[in-house]
C-alpha cells in the first residue's frame, strides 16, 4: 500500500519509447510509476530498469481489451490507494502509406478501439483512484499534430482521425471534471525518433516527454481542456 504522500502515476505503453522516457523522468522526480504494457516480458523489464533510480511497478493492460482493463485496474487498487496522474500514451499507427481513398476498414476499427476507446475506457476505470488524489489529479492524453485540423492533411487517416477523437474525449473529460482538482488535456510531442517516429524523426524521447512530464508536474490545475505543444496551448 502506499501513503497519501506519495506521488503515483500510471503511463500506458510505458515499456518503450515516449512511455518509458516520460516513466523515467517522472521517477527521477520521486513519483511511484506504474508501468501498464501489454507485453509482460517488456513491461517487466521497463519495471526494473526504472526500479535502479525509484520505485517502478508493472502492470499488465491492453487498452485494446475492456477485460484486460477491468483486470488492471483491479490489480492497480491492490497496490495503491490513489493515482495523482495518468499518462495515456499507448496507441498504435498502422496506416501511414494509407489516404482516405483505400484505408482499411479493418485498420480504422482497430485504431480506434486503440487510440480513442482504449483511453476513454482506462480513465473511466481508474477515476475513483484519481479522485482520491490528495493534491488533485492530472490525465494527459498523448495525442498527435496529425490530429489537429487545422493542420491535418490526408496522411495516415486512420491514426489521424483516432487522435482528433482522443482530443473530443480530453475535452469531454475535462468539462464532466471541472471543479474536482482535476487538469485533463492532450499532448502533441512532436515528431520523435521511436518505433512508431523512425529514425529520421527530428525530436529525441526526451523532447518528446518534456510537455508530458511538465503537464504532470508543474503546470497549474486550471490549465484543463486544451491541446499543448512544448508547454504551449494549440489550435484543436
Amino acid at each position: 500500500m502506499t501513503s497519501a504522500a506519495d506521488k503515483i502515476a500510471l503511463v500506458t505503453g510505458a515499456n518503450k519509447g515516449i512511455g518509458l522516457e516520460v516513466a523515467r523522468q517522472l521517477v527521477t522526480r520521486g513519483f511511484r510509476v506504474v508501468i501498464g504494457a501489454r507485453r509482460p516480458e517488456a513491461g517487466r523489464k521497463a519495471a526494473a530498469e526504472l526500479a535502479q533510480d525509484g520505485a517502478a511497478d508493472f502492470l499488465e493492460i491492453d487498452i485494446a481489451d475492456p477485460a484486460s482493463i477491468t483486470r488492471a485496474v483491479k490489480q492497480l487498487a491492490s497496490l495503491v490507494e490513489h493515482l495523482d496522474v495518468l499518462v495515456n500514451n499507448a496507441g498504435i499507427l498502422e496506416d501511414g502509406k494509407a489516404t482516405a481513398l483505400d484505408v482499411d476498414a479493418v485498420a480504422v476499427r482497430r485504431t480506434f478501439e486503440t487510440n480513442t476507446l482504449g483511453p476513454l475506457l482506462v480513465t473511466q476505470a481508474v477515476l475513483p483512484l484519481l479522485l482520491r488524489a490528495p493534491a488533485g489529479a492530472r490525465i494527459i492524453n498523448v495525442s498527435s499534430g496529425a490530429a489537429a485540423l487545422g493542420e491535418m492533411a490526408s496522411w495516415a487517416p486512420a491514426y489521424s482521425i483516432s487522435k482528433t477523437a482522443l482530443n473530443a474525449v480530453t475535452r469531454q473529460f475535462a468539462a464532466a471534471l471541472r471543479g474536482r482538482r482535476m487538469a485533463v488535456n492532450s499532448v502533441c510531442p512532436g515528431w520523435v525518433r521511436t518505433d512508431m517516429g523512425g529514425a529520421a524523426a527530428s525530436r529525441t524521447v526526451q523532447q518528446g516527454a518534456d510537455t508530458i512530464v511538465w503537464l504532470a508536474t508543474e503546470a497549474p490545475l486550471s490549465l484543463t481542456g486544451r491541446f499543448v505543444r512544448d508547454r504551449q496551448v494549440i489550435a484543436w
